[in-house]
């Protein structure tokens, strides 16, 4: 990965692309790519939707080789959404073959004088931009349908659907899995809306005539790939849970702990939840013809995903993932996994974040516009975004928007981005993580869950505040390091607990570049990006009166543990400190 393609949506005579070497930000991948391009590129004021933002799309460190679990994507921006500074990553196809193709980064900078859609192509002869305004107001599903009639089924696609093109603030970037369903989502921050206002709809990857990227040392490389393989397939967790019961594994677990946020977070506990569980969901699967264990790009040896069929066997959506499992069912009272995965499917068809969605929803339940529980009222609302219709704009502008137009109280955010699957009364470590992280409340940028409920990589008692900033503040290192890998999350279970998978992976950079790499080197590599991300929101304006919980959590108890959030202002504070 050589090379970076700038494409200057704005430029005299229509779109221009300049394609040169990677330069100052040689070495980078991933979010580390993407961040740092978006802190030193983009003015910090600047609008989201404006011309000045930049949307970076970055392949991991790894991606493009043989190695496994390298294929996820990150794009990066000033969010429309929190007003931070965005990454967001997701798996599918489309960080294997842009990495293949040579590009280290894709740069979409300015922003088009006219309405017209644009569609890119790259692929071993370069990069070519096309008007396609036949492709309006198309969703994910449709829009890929078409473009595989034009371009074939051996290329990756990223596309948006009407909400990125209607600049929803919760709008995604759908990449496709290997059947090519528009299914991975790069979902949070309103990255979606972004693309739109750049004017692009699709962006067509093909590395047809290219092979994976070598290593500096291939022999070593395949030996460290190998250990990192054992590793992951011996852990409970990416060997044993998540392969036969997806992340959903996590619902039974989460609603035993007392940490399932039920009816817009009034309880910790949903009496539904055994209905809505992975184990359920998976035997349903199974029943149905549908797939419970599924790779979500080449690759990947832990298979989370899935398959999941109507009552007739015929397909609805990839499995719902656990927070997408949450936000539509149990936020909002419904235990139907029927209704989940219609909800699920109209959320990757139209282009949105599933957790902003469900938790709008379910703000919306709390506010009176339906009731908890009413499955056909939920899908309606997710089909009034589809539609663009005023209601439909609110709830599709995520939960905060939607908690503000209808004057609800409790309104489950920070930094304007709703909180994911995780209470954080019950589970006090998570808690800091949603109020720090420089993306807005998200539980993978520093996923507290594994050592506070999961007991992986020690045990931090969840229900107290002892040890917490120090988890969250090495979780958050640890992932900003991960993310800019290509390497899945989840690869984070088993290197937590076994230092030999820890060293295949220090290993495997290190024999592809041809360099050492130490633990102290992610370390380093962590701090790097969690510094310029931090830095970009100061300049935005974001102060430590920004890294807070809503109130609620902290004046409200619920049930089982009837405990509030509890961590200081001070100590929030020094999460950043090393």
């Amino acid at each position: 990965m050589e090379k970076i393609a700038r494409i200057n949506m704005g430029a005299a005579g229509g779109p221009e692309v300049t394609v040169t070497e990677v330069g100052e930000y040689a070495g980078l991948g991933g979010r580390a790519m993407t961040s740092i391009i978006i802190a030193t590129e983009v003015h910090p004021l600047a609008h989201p939707l404006g011309a000045e933002n930049k949307l970076v799309i970055a392949p991991g460190m790894l991606s493009g080789t043989a190695g496994a679990m390298t294929g996820r994507l990150s794009v990066g921006c000033k969010s429309p959404l929190t007003g931070t500074i965005k990454e967001s990553n997701a798996g599918g196809q489309a960080a294997q073959v842009m990495a293949r193709l040579g590009y280290a980064a894709v740069i979409l900078e300015g922003k088009p004088t006219t309405d017209d859609l644009y569609k890119i192509h790259i692929n071993k002869d370069g990069i070519t931009i096309t008007v396609d305004n036949s492709l309006r107001l198309m969703d994910n599903y449709p829009v890929i349908a078409k473009l595989r009639g034009e371009y074939g089924d051996k290329v990756a696609y990223m596309t948006i659907g009407s909400a990125g093109e209607r600049k929803l603030l919760t709008a995604s970037i759908a990449c496709t899995d290997p059947e090519l369903r528009p299914t991975r989502h790069c979902g949070r921050g309103g990255v979606g809306a972004v693309m739109g206002a750049k004017g692009i709809k699709a962006i067509i990857l093909d590395d047809a005539g290219l092979k994976m990227r070598p290593p500096k040392d291939p022999e070593r490389y395949r030996d460290a790939n190998r250990k990192f393989v054992e590793g992951l397939r011996k852990h409970p967790v990416t060997g044993e849970g998540l392969p036969a019961y997806g992340t959903n594994i996590l619902t039974n677990i989460l609603n035993e702990a007392g940490g399932y946020p039920t009816r817009n977070f009034k309880s910790g506990v949903y009496e539904g939840g055994s209905k809505l569980s992975g184990e359920a969901q998976a035997e349903l699967e199974i029943k149905r013809g549908g797939k419970a264990t599924h790779g979500c790009h080449r690759g990947c040896v832990i298979q989370c995903s899935g398959i999941y069929n109507d009552a007739q066997g015929n397909y609805v959506t990839k499995q719902p993932e656990y927070e997408t499992v949450w936000s539509h069912g149990g936020h909002c009272g419904i235990d139907d996994l029927d209704t989940v995965a219609r909800l699920d499917y109209l959320d990757d068809n139209i282009g949105v974040d599933t957790i902003d969605m469900g938790v709008a929803i379910g703000v919306a339940m709390d506010a009176g516009v339906i009731p908890f529980g009413d499955k056909e009222g939920a899908i309606r609302l997710v089909e009034e975004v589809g539609k663009g219709t005023p209601l439909g704009r609110i709830l599709g502008c995520g939960a905060a928007i939607t908690g503000k137009v209808f004057g609800v109280e409790r309104v489950p955010v920070v930094k304007d981005q709703a909180l994911p699957a995780y209470d954080p009364r019950p589970i006090q470590g998570i808690g800091v993580t949603y109020a720090t992280t420089t993306q807005g409340a998200d539980h993978t940028a520093g996923y507290a869950i594994a050592t506070n409920i999961l007991k992986v990589g020690g045990d931090v008692d969840p229900l107290k505040t002892e040890g917490q900033v120090e988890l969250s503040r090495n979780l958050q290192i640890a992932t900003a390091a991960i993310d800019s890998t290509g390497m899945c999350l989840f690869i984070a279970f088993a290197i937590m607990d076994q230092p030999e998978t820890f060293q295949a992976l220090l290993d495997m950079l290190g024999s592809f570049y041809g360099i050492t790499m130490t633990g102290d080197d992610v370390v380093a590599l962590g701090k790097k990006v969690l510094s310029a991300e931090r830095d970009f929101n100061k300049r935005a304006g974001f102060t430590a009166a920004h890294d807070r919980l809503p109130r609620f959590f902290y004046t409200e108890a619920i049930e089982p543990h009837n405990q509030v959030f509890g961590i200081t202002d001070e100590e929030l504070d020094s999460v950043f400190n090393w």
